[in-house]
């Protein structure tokens, strides 16, 4: 049986760095044109709507901008239970956390939270409009996609 992957990209396009998980969307998008087992999904800032594609799936990835407390442009990955912490955390928080903290919940109390997850968070440099991300987070871009390569190759074995 083939296991489904949902990569969740999130943010605002109209608020610069906000928007760096679309951007990674766009950026993935051609890499994984081939993967039937991989759905992309512009979440934009979050929506209860989310919920079915999230329990659906077996593998998640969430890309979104997110206060890291590091250097603009910093990318960092939090899977599994660190994700779990991380967004649970008091001292770090993803720019939506308690939209994605309440689509995790739903997850969890249906019994159908995906076992394999990951978060990858961007520090943004500016939250300001803007249709593009800044020089320095649009330069994670290619580290993101990295990141998110890896975790598919590393979980499909």
């Amino acid at each position: 049986m083939q296991t489904k992957t949902l990569i969740l990209g999130i943010g605002n396009t109209l608020l610069s760095d906000e928007g760096v998980g679309i951007h990674a969307l766009s950026a993935l998008a051609p890499l994984l044109a081939d993967r039937a087992d991989v759905e992309l999904i512009d979440g934009g800032t979050l929506s209860f709507t989310l919920a079915s594609p999230i329990e659906e799936a077996d593998t998640l990835i969430v890309i979104d901008a997110a206060q890291l407390k590091s250097a603009p442009g910093t990318v960092q990955a939090f899977r599994g239970e660190a994700m779990d912490a991380f967004l649970t955390s008091h001292n770090q928080r993803s720019v939506h956390e308690v939209g994605l903290l309440d689509l995790m919940a739903i997850a969890r109390l249906t019994d159908s939270l995906p076992q394999r997850r990951m978060l990858i968070g961007v520090q943004p440099q500016k939250l300001d409009w803007g249709m593009e991300p800044t020089p320095v987070v649009a330069e994670a871009i290619p580290t993101i996609c990295a990141l998110t390569l890896e975790a598919l190759d590393q979980w499909q074995s």
